[in-house]
């Protein structure tokens, strides 16, 4: 056989010694075959590897580690050479930058040995790419100025092209930006000249790097997606996943969650086909940092977990120290106070190691916040001093800031009032300077509450007006960082505050009706504000004006240039002040263009609901909204007491009524009681009196807390209810004085807060249509068929859809016309993940999520199935669970049930309430008419009481 054997041989001999892992094994098997070997074997061998880069890495390292082993056994100096050069590109490419940079060097002298000067060009020209990162500069300009001369003098205008990549990467990672640029263009115009396809996706993605770093946001995003199209036409997945992952960061840094999280995920399952480790890890790093922000601290524990396990295997100390960070701050979110504190130990230590100069305080600054959460208040101060010392010289005021005011904090709680008004006064001073409406929120909440500790009511009144002023600023687009820990989560805090100072008689103009607007303001604010934006369909986009669209636009680089601000200063080394300062400068001018934009679509009456400022509804606009003969009782909570606002056409009173801690215990007795039900029928039928008569028990101790000490005050036929808290778990129609139940003397209806009462009484709806009749039965519920059957002989035009035939799709679509919407079947109340609440359809499970999605311009929604009307209430009293999606979707009333509910005799009383409302009777009659006659028949409040009426109660305009 010839010294180059036939390429269907080499093929053939190469792929069996592919497949050979043991080393011994794998020299027998080349040195039995020596005589057929040549260099030509180990070029095939680099040019499969140079292919496999983008594509498996790993298989790439394989094929130098063979590429080495043939080299060895030929004794070729120049074939050792090639294959050394294969094995440290491999290396690169699977994120072992030191080891590339030795076997770089070696390959460099190898070919300096034989005198190949176009090998050792571009042996140097690789090498940089590791020397970059690795933090060598001077030596990557080095070996570029060596291969730029070599690659010239051979006049090989591709290479130099390539070249001009690599030393932008330099460039860049001095954030010298535009010179980066620079080289970038040139490449990308040299490459696409010859058509080389790795040099062009190079290129390109490089390029939108860059254009991000420069604040050219737009064209980042189209320029990676320009790259993603481009490595997917030429088979290069590597690529495709680092693109989608770029693509997906952009998103995430425009503060667009849902599309950053779907693209991450979705590119996590690329990087894993392909085994891309880093960028896998990456994008778990990304989904851990964006589920902390949404204070999904579980999910992002979980994650940051498993980007640590990929950083550490790549040795990346960076990454890992961040990965056990975040960990460590979802654990503090999760109260785990001891193992959040672990982690953040041991991610210092890493931090420090890495020679990071931001990160140890930071943690430091963190750890003294879960100390102080946890009473250590002396280990607390040491860390937030620590902390301040760093920060008061840096680049991060706002840490500053944070600081000192967790000294004023340990200092209040330690009794040293001297200290804590220094610390809190210097914080106020240094936030005049300072865009941060969440630190200016927290200050104020501050020094008000020690004026007010000091007696000086004005002072405190003042400062927490203040506090309440900035808190609205950023109400609805809370971020950073310093909101993820626990002492910086209560919201309502500030409104407690401002309702006490009004009711203590210090400020007599208005004070019970300033009272009472901070007491909407802290109930359900997001939800209002979501049913106050009209629903836009994405085809809505060419429609809008010129306005509403800058302003879309400044909001969305206001995201990016907030981002890269807090990614600059974090930077584990080599931040730049000019650049922070630059970035600072384009924040200050699209804040001056966002005001003078909002300025001028008020005055041509733009409505954009993105950039739409948070309602207020007026107390006058709440009582035009409700009839004279109702009275609206609103319950409030500060601290363990409770008060209840009374408030009529023409009247206001607030009057304190009861305890929390005296609530709870009775109302868990009654939840206690009436889950007795589940024990089933015979159980219920044979303790039926004593049932009912422990039952009523509970609901007296509850009518003594919550009602009788207002009751002589409620002169009106109709009670609208607005709960807070865990209120919103009482029967309220169904409390008992011990002879009477309330809804035997007046009709009662629900709602979130007054103000979206008033709101749902503006809803447009449809005021002719069809009844959408909905049913999934089983044996469970099988009085669901006749249910829906009785209601199809009660209701004009009804449409009904059974089992398979109740789908989502008929939702969406025939809801678009109907005047009510009726829906028989099981609701899923999830406690432990509200948002995953649902009712079951025909064909899926129709989630909060999914009713997000829906337009139901309809006066009433009923669910008649098990608990379709709880909720988890949540920071700022927001209603999670299905009444919420229910009124976001546009529904103006709902009728839902409270806790499960029993078969037949749901379906006797939807029968009663459906005629009463056909004979043109309020809803809010109709139900107390089906209530009590579904009483005689089922004595018991579990079996009469589970429905409650939310929303509009009444016909027609009040």
């Amino acid at each position: 056989m010839s010294a180059t054997a036939p390429i269907d041989a080499t093929k053939s001999f190469l792929q069996e010694l592919e497949v050979i892992s043991d080393l011994n094994a794998r020299r027998e098997f080349i040195a039995a075959r020596k005589d057929q070997l040549s260099l030509d074997n180990i070029v095939d061998l680099a040019n499969q590897a140079r292919e496999s880069l983008r594509v498996d890495a790993r298989r790439s390292l394989n094929l130098g580690e063979l590429a080495i082993e043939i080299a060895g056994v030929l004794g070729d100096q120049l074939g050792t050479a090639h294959a050394t050069r294969i094995k440290a590109n491999a290396l690169h490419a699977l994120g072992q930058y030191s080891f590339a940079v030795e076997l770089h060097k070696e390959a460099t002298r190898l070919f300096e040995a034989v005198g190949n000067i176009e090998e050792i060009g571009r042996t140097l020209s690789a090498s940089i790419l590791s020397l970059n990162l690795c933090g060598d500069y001077d030596a990557a300009f080095s070996a570029a100025e060596r291969a730029r001369a070599i690659f010239t003098q051979l006049g090989d205008e591709l290479r130099l092209s390539r070249l001009e990549i690599n030393i932008g990467n330099v460039f860049y990672r001095q954030d010298r930006f535009a010179d980066a640029l620079a080289c970038y263009r040139r490449a990308y115009d040299g490459v696409i000249k010859h058509g080389n396809s790795e040099g062009i996706a190079a290129a390109l993605s490089n390029l939108s790097i860059c254009l991000i770093s420069l604040g050219q946001f737009q064209e980042a995003l189209e320029t990676h997606q320009h790259a993603r199209e481009y490595c997917e036409k030429h088979g290069m997945p590597l690529l495709v996943a680092q693109a989608d992952y770029n693509i997906a960061y952009l998103y995430f840094l425009r503060g667009e969650y849902s599309q950053a999280i779907d693209m991450l995920r979705s590119t996590r399952l690329r990087c894993n086909k392909i085994d891309d480790r880093y960028h896998s890890g990456l994008c778990n790093l990304d989904l851990s940092e964006l589920y902390l922000e949404l204070n999904l601290g579980a999910e992002a524990a979980e994650l940051a977990r498993l980007g640590f396990a990929e950083f550490e295997a790549l040795q990346m100390g960076y990454e890992s120290a961040k990965c056990l960070a975040f960990e460590a701050i979802a654990m503090g979110q999760q109260g785990q106070a001891f193992q959040s504190l672990k982690l953040f130990a041991r991610a210092r230590e890493m931090f420090v190691k890495e020679k990071n100069q931001v990160w140890p305080s930071l943690i430091d600054l963190y750890q003294a916040l879960v100390l102080f959460n946890e009473g250590r208040h002396f280990e607390a101060r040491r860390l937030a001093k620590a902390a301040l010392t760093f920060f008061d010289s840096s680049l991060l005021p706002g840490k500053a800031v944070l600081c000192r005011l967790l000294l004023a904090r340990i200092a209040q709680r330690t009794s040293d009032l001297a200290t804590a008004h220094k610390e809190c006064s210097i914080a106020i001073e240094k936030l005049k300077d300072m865009q941060a409406p969440m630190l200016r929120h927290q200050a104020y909440l501050l020094m008000g509450q020690m004026h007010s500790h000091s007696g000086n009511k004005q002072d405190a009144y003042e400062c927490f007006r203040s506090s309440r002023e900035s808190l609205e600023m950023l109400r609805s687009n809370l971020r950073g960082q310093e909101l993820k820990l626990a002492f910086l989560k209560n919201r309502l805090e500030v409104y407690e505050l401002l309702v006490d100072s009004c009711l203590s008689g210090h400020y007599g103009r208005n004070s019970l009706e300033e009272a009472f607007g901070y007491i909407e303001e802290a109930k359900s604010r997001t939800l209002m504000d979501q049913m106050l934006q009209p629903v836009y369909s994405s085809t809505d986009e060419s429609g809008q004006s010129d306005l509403v669209r800058r302003m879309r636009s400044l909001r969305d680089e206001l995201n990016w240039y907030y981002s890269l601000i807090e990614l600059e200063q974090l930077r584990p080394e080599h931040r730049s002040p000019g650049h922070i300062k630059r970035l600072e400068e384009q924040v200050r001018a699209r804040e001056t263009d966002l005001i003078r934009v909002l300025q001028e679509s008020n005055l041509s009456g733009v409505n954009n609901p993105e950039m739409q400022a948070s309602k207020n509804v007026s107390i006058d606009e709440v009582r035009a909204a409700i009839t004279p003969d109702t009275l609206i009782v609103e319950y409030f909570q500060t601290g363990d007491r409770i008060l209840a606002c009374l408030l009529g056409r023409e009247r206001l009173q607030i009057l304190p009524v009861t305890l929390a801690s005296r609530i709870s215990n009775a109302l868990r007795l009654l939840q206690f009681q009436l889950s007795k039900y589940r024990l089933g029928t015979e159980y219920a039928s044979a303790f039926r009196d004593s049932l009912i008569q422990s039952t009523n028990a509970h609901l007296k101790t509850l009518y003594d807390e919550l009602l009788a000490p207002i009751r002589d005050r409620m002169n009106a036929k109709h009670l609208l209810f607005v709960p807070h808290g865990a209120l919103h778990y009482v029967p309220f129609h169904a409390l008992f004085d011990g002879d009477r139940y309330l809804i035997d003397d007046y009709t009662v209806s629900y709602a979130p807060s007054a103000s979206i009462y008033a709101v749902c009484t503006k809803n447009t709806v449809n005021k002719s249509g069809a009844a959408l009749l909905m049913g999934v039965p089983d044996q469970n519920a099988p009085s669901i068929l006749g249910e829906l059957r009785a209601l199809c002989k009660i209701l004009p035009q009804p449409k009904m859809f059974v089992g398979r035939f109740a789908t989502e799709y008929i939702l969406k679509t025939v809801a678009q016309s109907a005047r009510l919407i009726h829906i028989a079947t099981h609701g899923y109340f999830r406690q432990d993940s509200p948002m995953f609440s649902s009712i079951r359809m025909g064909n899926s499970y129709l989630s909060l999520y999914d009713l997000y999605q829906l337009r139901l311009p309809v006066e009433l929604v009923t669910l008649s199935g098990c608990a379709t009307g709880l909720n988890v209430v949540a920071a700022g009293d927001e209603l999670i669970g299905l009444a919420r999606g229910l009124f976001q979707a546009g529904a103006q009333s709902l009728l839902l049930s409270l806790w499960d509910v029993h078969d037949q005799s749901t379906a006797d009383f939807m029968a009663t309430f459906y005629e009463r409302l056909q004979t043109g009777e309020d809803k809010a009659i109709a139900m107390r008419d089906a209530m009590l006659l579904l009483r005689e028949r089922y004595p018991h409040p579990y079996q009469w009481a589970p429905f409650v009426l939310m929303g509009k109660y009444a016909n027609g305009s009040a």
